[in-house]
């Protein structure tokens, strides 16, 4: 008796059937992992976390107080507004402290700003887009007009220099040398609190 093959028709049927299982699976798997981007736009940025914890831990992380009058910084209390409005006039007084501190204010296309939940994830995604081993603890990319931080190692000054990196490489006509926007960006870092 000769063997039975499986109709052509079979096989394509299977293989689409697989295809479209793996399609609407595989992020079903993320969404039941918490792993959705969730979003808080600002005025100059586009804020992207996967849980509420990260976006507390994010502002917590921020330590930057909003300039104005002393009384006002005084009767601040995180609790009588809410996390979100926390955190957008954190990042916007942050990133207008930069453009003050390197005088290049100019409306620019906003920032996206990705919070990665620890050094593992930051790591796959600089691997992901550069297809290399990643040497830094956060960095900005151009291309994609983004700023890839890491919620565990992070402090207000570290985002103040990758928001200078956007500022300076979107405020002049020519992009400057890679050495003159990290020499501009060190000096919002060290000038921050002063």
């Amino acid at each position: 008796m000769p063997p039975y093959h499986f109709p052509e028709k079979f096989l394509i049927s299977l293989y689409v059937w697989l295809l479209l299982l793996l399609f609407f699976c595989i992020p079903c798997t993320d969404a039941a992992n918490g792993l959705d981007w969730q979003t808080v736009e600002t005025k100059y940025t586009i804020i992207h976390y996967r849980t509420q914890e990260e976006l507390e831990k994010f502002s917590d992380k921020i330590r930057y107080r909003i300039e104005g009058p002393v009384l006002k910084g005084f009767l601040f209390f995180r609790g009588s507004e809410d996390l979100a409005t926390t955190v957008v006039k954190k990042v916007d007084a942050l990133f207008e402290k930069a453009q003050q501190i390197l005088d290049m204010r100019k409306n620019i296309k906003r920032v996206t700003i990705n919070i990665h939940h620890d050094k593992e994830q930051l790591h796959q995604a600089y691997q992901d887009i550069y297809n290399k081993p990643c040497p830094v603890r956060a960095w900005y990319e151009y291309a994609h007009t983004t700023i890839y931080i890491n919620i565990n190692d992070m402090h207000e000054g570290m985002l103040a220099h990758e928001m200078a990196h956007h500022i300076i490489d979107n405020y002049f006509l020519v992009r400057p040398p890679s050495a003159t926007s990290e020499i501009l960006a060190r000096y919002v870092d060290s000038h921050l609190k002063k």
